[in-house]
């Protein structure tokens, strides 16, 4: 459904009334099409004095042949990407250093800007170094929620050792496709899975098999695409009702269908089958995007509505996930993708049903991550918040305009900004993200 007040306010007369009345501008996000540059304009990098992470931005930022600046000069040009190295800091009183570096800056960066801060584990050093590395967050997210024009400002933070694992998340947070996650920490672990290559960084996933169930629609459909674009074969899986639908998705990506009611006690058997029959080889990307809302007050809700949330939404994935770690059909470099919510995170007014089954897949991706680590593969899961879908457009105007506008970004994101996130975290190359929960919610306020 269309942004009706974004579309107001972007236009040349409601730009000049909403600058009178000073109303807030949400600006047109620059979203991600083949071909694009990594970075539009400049990027101004520095780095704390014994800053050990500036090396692993600056391969990414040359190899996609970024115009790279060491210091604010008098250039026109504004800077599309502003990238600091804090892992040097380690005493509260050096925090500045990284103060100076934005405030010289941030004036002259452009619309779509990535804001980024690399720092260390918090694990890492003695109390001091561990407490100025953690005052870096506060800093993150605080500049985060002062950006316009559609800028972000995320943390990555980089253990010791994982250094030459950080290129596809770097390479994700400074592009277009990250254009709705925002505010936001991720943690690289180092480990022992063998460090991936691909032969065409446009197209991650060639040669690769990848599970997306609901996929018949919304952002289930988005997701199959995405994966698609980036070379994966895509299976479709959704409930049988939604046999055409399916097939439509499953035709425009080029990848294949599987009728698969989740929640049947036969549907972990018939996963296996379908893959021993199909990709005697296994799988490589499992995506848990199946998911229903049934909502009422506690008070209110009978046993099915708690029931059939809980079972799609959590009991499912971990059913389907142990029958094929049990069938050992979970390739190397293996990813597996849940779908939480912000309202697992920060709880919604009816939905208990809801809010317990998300939060219990943020639940399974923590406890999971290091058996997962093991089996040389992750677990990570995407948390979508306000995203523009046939449900929300059924939304009551009220609660549609308060979920747009409820975030840092002042708007809405789409199914392809949880697709561009979730084909992020099945790369083979982001073995070093694992156990993390992203949010892809423009850094919304709930929960934040």
């Amino acid at each position: 459904m269309a942004d009706r007040y974004q579309q107001l306010v972007t236009s040349p007369l409601g730009r000049q009334v909403a600058d009178v009345l000073s109303l807030p501008v949400p600006e047109p996000l620059r979203r991600y099409e083949p071909g694009q540059s990594l970075v539009e304009g400049l990027a101004l990098v520095g780095e704390a004095k014994g800053g050990r992470l500036l090396p692993a931005a600056l391969a990414v930022l040359e190899d996609a042949g970024a115009d790279v600046r060491r210091t604010v000069d008098g250039s026109e040009n504004p800077y599309g990407a502003l990238v600091f190295d804090a892992s040097g800091i380690d005493d509260s009183s050096r925090l500045r250093e990284l103060y100076e570096f934005f405030h010289a800056a941030i004036r002259k960066s452009g619309p779509s800007a990535r804001l980024l801060v690399l720092a260390g584990a918090t694990d890492e050093g003695d109390t001091r170094r561990r407490t100025a590395q953690r005052a870096i967050e506060g800093f993150t997210r605080s500049l985060g929620k002062e950006l316009r024009q559609g800028s972000t400002c995320n943390l990555v933070r980089i253990a010791e050792g994982a250094e030459d694992r950080a290129a596809s998340t770097l390479a994700f947070l400074l592009s277009a496709k990250s254009a709705f996650v925002a505010g936001q920490v991720v943690t690289l672990r180092a480990g022992d899975e063998p460090l991936a290559e691909v032969e065409d960084a446009t197209r991650p996933h060639a040669g690769r098999v990848a599970l997306v169930t609901g996929a018949a629609q919304g952002i289930g459909a988005s997701m199959a695409a995405v994966l698609a674009r980036d070379g994966a074969h895509v299976i479709c899986a959704d409930i049988p009702a939604q046999g055409e639908s399916l097939a439509r998705v499953a035709n425009h990506v080029g990848g294949s269908t599987l009728h698969l009611d989740v929640t049947a006690p036969s549907a972990p058997q018939t996963l296996v089958d379908h893959l021993r029959e199909r990709h005697s080889q296994g799988i490589d990307v499992v995506v848990h995007n199946a998911g229903i809302t049934r909502d009422k007050t506690l008070a209110g809700m009978d046993d099915a509505r708690w029931d059939s949330v809980l079972d799609v939404n959590l009991s499912s994935q971990e059913r389907l996930d142990e029958a094929l770690l049990e069938a050992d059909l979970l390739r190397p470099h293996g990813r597996i993708i849940g779908v939480s919510s912000i309202g697992g995170i920060a709880g919604n007014r009816g939905q208990t049903n809801y809010g317990a089954s998300k939060a219990g897949v943020i639940g399974r991706v923590e406890s999971l991550a290091d058996e997962m680590a093991d089996r040389r593969a992750t677990i990570n899961a995407v948390a979508p918040g306000f995203i523009e879908t046939a449900m929300t457009a059924r939304m009551p105007i009220g609660v549609r305009e308060a979920g747009r506008r409820m975030s840092s970004l002042g708007q809405g994101g789409r199914p392809v900004d949880v697709a561009e996130a979730v084909s992020w975290l099945a790369d083979a190359r982001s073995g070093a993200v694992n156990g993390q929960v992203v949010r892809v919610c423009g850094q919304s306020l709930l929960g934040a």
